[in-house]
């Protein structure tokens, strides 16, 4: 049965996360769906990681076996259709070998999150970003955020049902860039790793934002982290904000450029 690998955009909001659910929809669930319309045979799709809800994705990457020999474009285009009207979309397909595999042949995931500050709510940005209505120190956020990068134990930082064996991760980069926008400012922060534990990247970012707002110090990030005390954590930020924007594999059969993405 030929493979091929799927790089995938969606927004979020109407999910209840990647994974499927029995009594709730899923992206996993809307694209298998669309999948056995063209092939009743194939099977479940496996994934590069599994989001949560009201998360979205901008380079989601899962695989699926077919028994016909698709040609990749007709591939996307014919699941693209039948995913219609769904916030999801098959940006790209590309074969791949039969042992290749979108989990455990990935070598980084890089995440985004975005915060926008300013007074009046937000309207065409809304469930897009989280919007805080008080100014936004970037650059003391940054500073907190280097005390998150490299080897440690994350357990301040992962949700209490995490079911990752160790709360040990290695953190490659964390940034912070700060854009103007319409009366007030969007603040995004970008995060790579080989692997994240559950809620990390919003548990990270809810401590940041109290850096950012004045509330915490980077003296505090590092305290919280080496407390290794789920309670030590800031607020966890909420969902939507959430981008995975990209998965790197050694050798990437779908040609993302990650170069911009943290």
């Amino acid at each position: 049965m030929p493979r091929y690998a799927l790089l995938i955009e969606y927004n979020g909001a109407p999910f209840s996360g990647w994974q499927r659910q029995k009594e709730h929809p899923s992206v996993q669930q809307a694209i298998e769906e669309s999948l056995r319309i063209l092939e009743p045979e194939c099977e479940t799709i496996g994934a590069a990681g599994r989001t949560d809800a009201g998360v979205h994705a901008m380079g989601q990457v899962a695989h699926c076996d077919m028994v016909k020999d698709w040609d990749p474009f007709a591939l996307a285009a014919a699941i693209n259709q039948h995913l219609k009207p769904k916030p999801i979309a098959i940006v790209k397909v590309a074969r791949v070998a039969d042992d290749w595999h979108a989990r455990f042949s990935a070598f980084e995931r890089r995440y985004m999150f975005r915060m926008i500050s300013r007074r009046a709510p937000l309207v065409h940005e809304a469930g897009l970003a989280w919007h805080v209505k008080h100014d936004i120190d970037a650059a003391a956020m940054q500073a907190g955020a280097d005390r998150l990068i490299g080897h440690h134990d994350f357990t301040t930082f992962r949700s209490t049902m995490c079911q990752a064996d160790s709360p040990n991760k290695t953190l490659d980069a964390a940034r912070v860039e700060v854009f103007d926008v319409p009366y007030g400012q969007e603040i995004r922060l970008y995060f790579r790793a080989r692997s994240f534990l559950h809620n990390q990247v919003r548990s990270f970012v809810g401590t940041l934002e109290r850096v950012g707002a004045g509330r915490w110090t980077p003296d505090d990030v590092t305290a919280a982290l080496e407390a290794r005390d789920r309670a030590a954590c800031g607020p966890v930020c909420p969902p939507h904000g959430l981008y995975l924007m990209s998965v790197g594999y050694p050798s990437d059969p779908l040609g993302v450029d990650t170069s911009e993405h943290g």
